[in-house]
């Protein structure tokens, strides 16, 4: 009998060992219990994953149904999901994520509808170079349920605004496409890149694993190159440096600053470039905010050399080039792409702060200051620029406004303007000092964008003050961000300029010789507005109120909006005759 039970207990262990080696047990109970997790996986959880894996630690967006395996993922991972009011407004946010922190973004959208939404703020990221993973859903595509009910081809969408766009068609292919979406993310020129996650793939069985993050050194430019462009800046009797968009990375705003210290030379920026070199220093000339006959234009006449540093086509230029013996040298990660305005003679291709670092090496200290005429530029134009303080009118005139702005701001803080004419005078006449320190727009110039970017911002960097700048067009495209905010428990500051119509464009009609027509519009009552979100409103009804209303919501906590009347009958005589007659006269 014993012996009987010997032999049958000998037969179960073997059965069980076998049945444990078959389906894979045993390697679980030895402790690899990742293998039984994996086993059972689905795409969507293989996806949060991977996003895990590239460092993600936020999401923003609107889910849809087609989401919600997704969604559901994303619920016992570490990464944090800000639901937003517009899918528009969540890639904003994601765009801006990308820009001030060198990693993509990633936002969040369903199929159809919320996959269009997506479309102005991925043009948007893909103009400015930003870096930025959008995800949208899809109905299952090995066996539909619903016919062709909200679909349409996301991926043929996205293609021409886009640097990579995909479908995921089974689940295994999750980590491969994942890891190739954020290399190609980050890789010069910085941009977007989309996934579309069908219904049935992120339910689908996998066993897949993320791939390893990987990074490539940009390039460094040729020494025989270097050698040939310092000699020719070196000889230059008035050369300048324009720094525009790619320079505005943290490595580069160290190596110009060491560079314009140690070679005296001037410099001055595009929209994009705002705030790399401190505006306040002494080489600076200010921002190319205008196209042409502002003092910096004078400068940029008068250089014999231009150094442009990070500058792209796409953004709005800040100097047409002439065949007049005017040399400028394109320093950039890539290669420039000629046009009638912009086709320099020298390029230096490769990392920038180390083509800058180079550079700074083979160039005498303190040599290339000129001949004097751009401290009389500068001169012009910190007097055109202080002319505005003593003004009291009401409502207020941007430059006026600028001007208590400046006062009142701290030098560390953040400003995100929207697209409107304040957005030019803010560029002109606002001095940044530090990278970043202003937010805009200048490649594809959206408005809408102002208050989704400040919150952005203010995620960030909650320690730092932050205003978004709109104006009551723009903000009134994506004012329900404000809820965001509010429910976010953020310090924000949002200051509406308010002048009851598109004042840029009105500006534009007015230039061609043309009647005011089909401009103007009614707006709500902003404080109230305000409030209806459970944020603070403020009404600006007098001169001198300004600045002390700023001052004392930086002092608040929560979100506040400040609505200012301003007057912009000026722009025309101011920004354009006077300077005209004015600049280069020097």
């Amino acid at each position: 009998m014993d012996r009987f039970l010997t032999r049958a207990a000998a037969a179960s262990i073997f059965s069980l060992t076998f049945a444990m080696i078959r389906y894979n047990v045993l390697p679980y109970l030895a402790g690899h219990k990742n293998t039984l997790r994996e086993q059972t996986m689905n795409g969507a959880e293989l996806f949060v994953r991977c996003l895990e894996n590239e460092g993600v630690d936020r999401i923003f967006g609107i889910p849809g149904e087609e989401n919600l395996t997704f969604l559901e993922a994303l619920r016992t991972s570490s990464i944090r999901v800000i639901l937003t009011r517009h899918e528009q407004a969540a890639g904003f946010m994601a765009a801006t994520y990308g820009r001030l922190t060198g990693k993509p973004g990633v936002c969040l959208a369903t199929l159809g509808p919320g996959a269009t939404n997506f479309v102005t703020s991925t043009s948007y990221a893909l103009l400015g170079g930003m870096p930025v993973l959008f995800i949208t859903g899809q109905k299952p595509i090995k066996k539909s349920k619903q016919g062709q009910f909200q679909i349409i081809n996301v991926v043929r969408m996205m293609e021409p605004i886009t640097k990579f766009t995909k479908q995921i068609v089974g689940a295994d292919s999750i980590p491969a496409l994942i890891r190739e979406a954020f290399r190609i993310a980050v890789q010069e020129k910085r941009g977007p890149v989309h996934l579309e996650l069908p219904e049935d793939i992120a339910e689908e069985s996998t066993s897949g694993s993320p791939f390893p993050v990987t990074t490539v050194q940009a390039p460094l430019a040729s020494r025989d190159e270097l050698l040939k462009v310092a000699e020719i800046i070196q000889q230059a009797q008035n050369p300048l440096l324009v720094i525009a968009a790619a320079a505005n990375r943290k490595n580069t705003c160290k190596s110009l600053d060491a560079f314009v210290k140690n070679t005296n030379i001037h410099f001055c920026s595009t929209q994009m470039g705002k705030g790399v070199l401190n505006e306040n220093g002494p080489q600076s000339l200010g921002t190319a905010a205008l196209s042409d006959h502002d003092y910096i234009h004078c400068s940029i006449e008068k250089a014999d050399v231009l150094i442009n540093v990070g500058h792209d086509v796409v953004e709005k230029p800040p100097f047409f080039m002439t065949r007049n013996g005017m040399k400028v040298i394109h320093i950039n990660y890539f290669s420039a792409a000629f046009d009638d305005v912009y086709f320099p003679q020298h390029e230096l291709i490769g990392d920038i702060a180390d083509s800058i670092n180079e550079l700074n090496r083979l160039l005498k200290p303190a040599s290339l200051g000129g001949d004097g005429y751009f401290e009389r530029v500068k001169k012009g134009f910190e007097e055109s620029i202080s002319s505005a303080s003593s003004d009291i009118s009401f409502p207020y005139k941007p430059q006026q406004l600028i001007s208590r702005v400046s006062k009142v701001m701290p030098e560390d803080s953040i400003l995100s303007l929207d697209n409107g004419m304040y957005k030019i005078w803010f560029a002109r006449n606002y001095m940044a000092t530090s990278p970043q320190a202003v937010l805009l727009d200048n490649a594809l110039a959206t408005m809408g964008a102002g208050l989704p970017v400040s919150i952005a911002a203010k995620l960030l960097n909650p320690e730092k003050k932050v205003m978004a700048v709109c104006g009551d067009g723009g903000f009134m495209m994506n004012s329900q961000e404000m809820e965001t905010a509010v429910r976010l428990g953020l310090d924000l500051l949002v200051l509406l300029l308010r002048d009851n119509g598109l004042g840029m464009i009105k500006w534009k009609q007015g230039g061609m010789g043309l009647p005011n027509f089909g401009l103007d519009f009614g707006n709500p009552d902003f404080v109230k507005y305000a409030e209806s979100y459970g944020a603070k409103g403020h009404l600006i009804t007098r001169a001198g109120e300004l600045g002390p209303v700023i001052e004392n919501c930086l002092h608040q906590k929560g979100v506040h909006l400040i609505d200012v009347p301003v007057d912009y009958t000026e722009n025309e005589t101011v920004l354009i005759e006077q300077l005209r007659l004015k600049t280069c006269l020097l």
